[in-house]
Protein backbone atom coordinates (compact mmCIF):
# COMPACT_ATOMS: atom_id res chain seq x y z
CA UNK A 1 0.00 0.00 0.00
CA UNK A 2 1.13 3.53 -0.71
CA UNK A 3 1.95 5.37 2.54
CA UNK A 4 -0.38 8.34 2.04
CA UNK A 5 0.31 11.26 4.40
CA UNK A 6 -2.63 13.08 5.92
CA UNK A 7 -3.91 16.07 4.00
CA UNK A 8 -3.05 14.65 0.58
CA UNK A 9 -5.74 14.98 -2.07
CA UNK A 10 -6.45 12.13 -4.47
CA UNK A 11 -7.47 13.08 -8.01
CA UNK A 12 -8.96 10.54 -10.43
CA UNK A 13 -8.47 11.34 -14.10
CA UNK A 14 -11.82 10.38 -15.58
CA UNK A 15 -12.00 8.45 -18.82
CA UNK A 16 -9.10 6.21 -19.79
CA UNK A 17 -5.38 6.85 -20.25
CA UNK A 18 -2.76 5.34 -22.52
CA UNK A 19 -0.91 3.03 -20.13
CA UNK A 20 2.27 3.14 -22.23
CA UNK A 21 2.95 6.51 -20.61
CA UNK A 22 5.51 6.67 -17.85
CA UNK A 23 5.83 9.16 -15.02
CA UNK A 24 6.97 12.01 -17.25
CA UNK A 25 4.13 11.55 -19.74
CA UNK A 26 1.54 11.27 -16.96
CA UNK A 27 2.97 14.34 -15.19
CA UNK A 28 2.64 16.26 -18.45
CA UNK A 29 -0.98 15.07 -18.75
CA UNK A 30 -1.67 16.27 -15.20
CA UNK A 31 -0.21 19.66 -16.01
CA UNK A 32 -1.73 20.23 -19.45
CA UNK A 33 -5.00 18.28 -19.57
CA UNK A 34 -6.04 18.31 -15.90
CA UNK A 35 -4.65 21.81 -15.17
CA UNK A 36 -3.07 20.66 -11.89
CA UNK A 37 0.47 20.83 -10.50
CA UNK A 38 2.00 17.32 -10.60
CA UNK A 39 4.62 18.38 -8.02
CA UNK A 40 2.15 19.59 -5.37
CA UNK A 41 2.22 16.34 -3.37
CA UNK A 42 -1.19 15.08 -4.48
CA UNK A 43 -1.93 11.65 -5.93
CA UNK A 44 -3.21 11.33 -9.48
CA UNK A 45 -4.88 8.07 -10.52
CA UNK A 46 -5.23 6.91 -14.14
CA UNK A 47 -7.11 3.90 -15.55
CA UNK A 48 -6.50 1.80 -18.65
CA UNK A 49 -9.06 1.36 -21.40
CA UNK A 50 -9.87 -2.20 -20.27
CA UNK A 51 -10.30 -1.04 -16.67
CA UNK A 52 -8.14 -3.67 -15.00
CA UNK A 53 -4.99 -1.51 -14.65
CA UNK A 54 -4.41 1.73 -12.76
CA UNK A 55 -1.36 3.91 -12.36
CA UNK A 56 -0.88 6.30 -9.45
CA UNK A 57 1.45 9.27 -9.84
CA UNK A 58 2.75 10.91 -6.66
CA UNK A 59 5.41 13.50 -5.99
CA UNK A 60 6.54 13.58 -2.37
CA UNK A 61 9.18 15.98 -1.05
CA UNK A 62 11.98 13.83 -2.50
CA UNK A 63 10.85 12.90 -6.00
CA UNK A 64 8.19 11.44 -8.23
CA UNK A 65 6.86 7.89 -7.87
CA UNK A 66 4.72 5.83 -10.20
CA UNK A 67 2.72 2.90 -8.85
CA UNK A 68 0.81 0.41 -10.98
CA UNK A 69 -1.75 -2.22 -10.06
CA UNK A 70 -3.49 -4.74 -12.31
CA UNK A 71 -6.50 -6.76 -11.22
CA UNK A 72 -6.43 -10.43 -12.20
CA UNK A 73 -10.21 -10.46 -12.39
CA UNK A 74 -12.76 -7.67 -12.59
CA UNK A 75 -12.35 -3.97 -13.18
CA UNK A 76 -11.65 -0.89 -11.13
CA UNK A 77 -14.79 1.12 -10.37
CA UNK A 78 -14.46 4.46 -12.12
CA UNK A 79 -16.48 7.69 -12.08
CA UNK A 80 -18.73 8.26 -15.08
CA UNK A 81 -17.74 11.78 -16.28
CA UNK A 82 -15.65 11.55 -19.44
CA UNK A 83 -13.61 14.72 -18.98
CA UNK A 84 -11.74 16.22 -16.06
CA UNK A 85 -10.96 14.97 -12.61
CA UNK A 86 -12.85 13.71 -9.57
CA UNK A 87 -11.57 14.08 -5.99
CA UNK A 88 -11.79 11.09 -3.64
CA UNK A 89 -10.47 10.48 -0.14
CA UNK A 90 -7.36 8.40 0.62
CA UNK A 91 -9.65 5.80 2.22
CA UNK A 92 -11.67 5.51 -0.99
CA UNK A 93 -8.41 5.07 -2.92
CA UNK A 94 -7.44 2.24 -0.57
CA UNK A 95 -10.78 0.54 -1.26
CA UNK A 96 -10.29 1.01 -5.00
CA UNK A 97 -6.81 -0.52 -4.96
CA UNK A 98 -8.17 -3.55 -3.07
CA UNK A 99 -10.77 -4.18 -5.79
CA UNK A 100 -13.64 -2.94 -3.63
CA UNK A 101 -16.31 -0.58 -4.95
CA UNK A 102 -15.20 2.64 -3.23
CA UNK A 103 -18.69 4.14 -3.58
CA UNK A 104 -20.30 1.23 -1.64
CA UNK A 105 -17.52 -0.70 0.12
CA UNK A 106 -18.04 -4.39 -0.59
CA UNK A 107 -15.37 -6.73 -1.90
CA UNK A 108 -16.10 -7.36 -5.59
CA UNK A 109 -14.08 -10.60 -5.88
CA UNK A 110 -11.60 -12.47 -3.72
CA UNK A 111 -9.44 -15.36 -4.94
CA UNK A 112 -10.25 -18.65 -3.26
CA UNK A 113 -7.28 -20.76 -4.40
CA UNK A 114 -3.81 -19.98 -5.67
CA UNK A 115 -3.04 -20.74 -9.30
Amino acid sequence: MIPIPSGVRVWIATGYTDMRRGMHGLALQVQEALKRDPHAGNLFVFRSRRGNLVKVLWHDALGMSLYAKRLERGKFIWPSPTEGVVVITPAQLAYMLEGIDWRHPQRTWRPEVAG
